[in-house]
């Protein structure tokens, strides 16, 4: 490979870590045509973009972006392969159910919602961590909550009968 295609790869991958906030370096080594063309095939269905990378150039990227964790660099060895996401589970989530026919992929590392993620045994953590909308989501919620409760209450006959209460208070003023 001239060192061109390098900085052309390189610049790609640049590109991809900037577009996605969330990627997997994973190792998918060992698995034949059929079971590679199904982790596609998987991955195009969960938009999740699945690019195969020479170690070297990937640490390269990962500096270009500031993204280049010591943790991370330190995975980078043997078959790599990189997973991008727009959500951070989506990812760890596929890896999982793919595991139940297969022994690959492994997990490497992860960088999601600005965290890193080393090692195999983080695919249950990253398959319930909650993305930002539904954390979001589950806060307006519990601030819902008590509001719906003290409504619920008022419409309910216990209601009736406070509005009773408070309308004797305000006749005795």
């Amino acid at each position: 490979m001239t060192k061109e295609e390098k900085a052309v790869v390189i610049n790609s991958l640049v590109e991809q870590l900037n577009a996605y906030p969330h990627f997997y370096i994973t190792n998918i080594e060992a698995l034949n045509a059929e079971q590679t063309a199904s982790l596609r095939r998987k991955c195009f269905d969960s938009n999740i973009k699945l690019v195969v990378v020479k170690n070297t150039l990937l640490n390269k990227a990962l500096e270009s972006v500031d993204k280049a964790d010591a943790d991370l660099v330190k995975v980078l060895e043997g078959s790599t392969s990189v997973m991008f996401s727009e959500t951070g589970k989506a990812p760890a989530v596929l890896i999982k159910e793919f595991r139940k026919t297969s022994d690959k992929p492994v997990l490497k590392a992860a960088y999601v919602e600005g965290c890193v993620y080393v090692g195999d045994n983080q695919i249950d953590a990253l398959c319930n961590i909650k993305s930002r909308e539904e954390l979001i989501g589950d806060i307006v919620a519990l601030l819902q909550s008590p509001a719906k409760n003290v409504i619920s209450a008022l419409q309910a006959n216990a209601g009736q009968k406070i509005a009773g209460i408070v309308k004797t208070l305000e006749t005795r003023n």
